[in-house]
């Protein structure tokens, strides 16, 4: 049955599914749209859900419609297409018998897939169908991402298979940046990381396979990929540092680059970093959006007793504000919030980052080049000759830097900066320890705050549970006895979580806690006074996030320590 004949539109017209009006707004839909396909268009312009118009015409023509969340199809049936026909058709053979090939389809009115289908495995095929997304999810997940480029790449025989994992690849590097299949592939692994907002991508080299994993809301995933691409990890490997501008050749050494790109419409800045393993070399990409909506104060999630201190601080003429967490907890979210609030036409910000992730409207943003000599404590003696009300600097780890912050906020400048620390009170030992004199951290640091990230509970299928007893013995009491537990569903890619959270601990320093500080008192001491004063813990806030239902028990169990 032909797309454009009469007889697609009895069809619509005798399964039911569709008024005579819609059926004549999709038809006029097509006409202009000429492209489209009619599944397309129906599903688009005849306002029904893709699920209830296959089932419809699937009934009317004799289709079956499966399930491929939980159905899986057989080994044997994957084995009779070639990843490229799969993506090329964009189908799954599902089930293969005697004497047919039973593959699922989006479109059921496209018989140039069947007819071509045919040809290839020889045979009489048969169609069922299934919601395109579900069929794209279910190839990438059998056949692996990419697996289109990666066939095309071992046809080419031009790539070949490195037994001596310290040798040159034998990849002609100069025809390699106009090579279709390795650019494709790559492309489609970050495309992919990005389509699932991953923040990070680690290609690692193994004894049996080339391993590559997406950092989604802090936790990895492994990546379906093709069996063969162990084959050609040297030639995948090479062509990202070409992108970054790396040398191919020293396979010895780590390496740093950045790769920048478009995704979308949407800028992307990568950060590349190579380490020499034992099977090959070791790739990181860190995802940056260029640019983009700066998550406000408002909504970082703070309790009303720490959105009223940071508010205060950060409003301040002068002192320190110090955020301190690990690697990836979301200090430098944070801080750009922070900068976003106080960002006005009256106030002259510098930042000293290294690198700059985002960049912001009105800001004066430095880039930190320590190979020229070009640091942290160099950028902030010259800030200080450049009328600066604000200062930010992405981080303080040496005494000198921390010297020259202090300086500047007992010149009257408000210094932004992180610190990494295992929590707030953490802060004023590890400056000594850089040896900073402790009058004066007491006299230069106006706050501290502590912060981690945690998984959001995924708001379309987390469900109540019974709060377990023995959290009953908790400092602070439950304040409900349900909590919600993660559950799993298509939006969330069956983890039961979507996006981050961060918790926060906020130390205001005040006249006893600068005493403290003073007298070298250790972390445990000046935390301890500081929750006698109202600050609340990560778990405490951890807690409190629980019971408001956006995230779980054991996420937070997972992400805060026991005080």
């Amino acid at each position: 049955m032909n797309q454009n004949s009469s007889l697609a539109t009895l069809v619509l017209k005798s399964a039911g599914v569709f008024t005579d009006a819609a059926l004549e707004r999709i038809l006029a839909a097509r006409e202009r749209n000429p492209g489209m396909s009619l599944s397309e268009a129906c599903v688009k312009f005849g306002g029904v859900k893709e699920q209830e118009f296959l089932e419809a015409v699937g009934r009317f023509l004799g289709l079956a419609t499966i399930d491929l969340e939980n159905r899986a199809p057989s080994p044997d049936a994957l084995t009779r297409l070639p990843a490229s026909t799969v993506y090329q058709y964009g189908v799954l053979p599902f089930a293969v018998d005697e004497n047919s090939l039973t593959v699922v389809a989006s479109d059921p009115f496209d018989t140039r897939a069947a007819d071509g289908l045919r040809l290839i495995v020889r045979c009489q095929v048969k169609t069922a169908l299934a919601p395109k997304e579900e069929i794209e999810k279910a190839i990438k997940k059998y056949y692996g991402v990419g697996a289109d480029a990666i066939e095309k790449m071992i046809e080419d025989g031009r790539y070949s298979v490195d037994e001596d994992f310290g040798a040159m690849s034998k990849i002609d590097v100069s025809e390699m940046g106009e090579e279709a299949s390795i650019v494709k592939f790559v492309n489609q692994i970050i495309a992919e990381a990005d389509r699932q907002g991953a923040t990070d991508i680690h290609i690692e080299p193994q004894e049996t396979e080339l391993r590559i994993r997406y950092r989604i809301d802090g936790m990895l995933h492994k990546v379906d990929v093709p069996p063969q691409l162990n084959r050609l990890k040297s030639a995948i490997i090479s062509r990202i540092k070409v992108m970054a501008n790396l040398d191919i050749a020293e396979k010895r050494l780590p390496m740093d680059g950045r790769i920048g790109i478009r995704i979308g419409g949407q800028d992307i800045d990568i950060r590349v970093s190579t380490m020499p393993a034992a099977y090959g070399e070791s790739i990181s990409l860190r995802l940056l959006a260029k640019s983009g909506s700066f998550v406000k104060m408002d909504d970082l999630g703070f309790n009303a007793r720490d959105y009223a201190v940071v508010n205060k601080i950060i409003h301040r003429p002068n002192g320190i504000f110090l955020v301190t967490g690990p690697t990836g907890s979301g200090k430098s979210t944070s801080l750009y919030s922070f900068l976003s609030e106080v960002n006005k036409i009256d106030v002259r910000i510098m930042t000293a980052e290294d690198p700059i992730e985002y960049h912001m409207a009105g800001i004066n943003q430095v880039q930190m080049q320590s190979d020229i000599g070009m640091t942290f404590a160099r950028a902030l003696r010259a800030f200080l000759r450049q009328d600066p009300d604000i200062i930010m600097v992405g981080e303080i780890r040496d005494r000198e830097t921390a010297e020259i912050a202090i300086n500047a906020s007992l010149t009257g400048h408000m210094v932004f900066s992180t610190l990494h620390t295992n929590d707030a009170a953490g802060a004023f030992p590890r400056l000594i320890d850089m040896g900073v004199e402790p009058f004066l951290i007491a006299s230069a640091v106006a706050g501290v705050m502590g912060q981690r990230l945690c998984r959001r509970l995924c708001p379309a299928c987390r469900r109540e549970t019974p709060l377990d007893r023995k959290y009953y013995t908790l400092d602070v009491p439950p304040a409900s006895e349900t909590v919600w537990e993660p559950a799993g569903c298509d939006l969330c890619s069956r983890t039961g979580y979507k996006g981050r959270r961060a918790l926060f601990e906020v130390l205001d320093v005040d006249e006893e806690i600068e005493g403290a500080i003073v007298r070298r008192e250790n972390a445990t001491q000046i935390r301890n006074l500081a929750l006698a004063k109202g600050m609340k813990t990560l778990r405490e806030d951890g807690w409190a996030k629980v019971f408001e239902g956006v995230t779980s028990v054991k996420e937070i169990l997972r992400v805060t320590e026991e005080q």
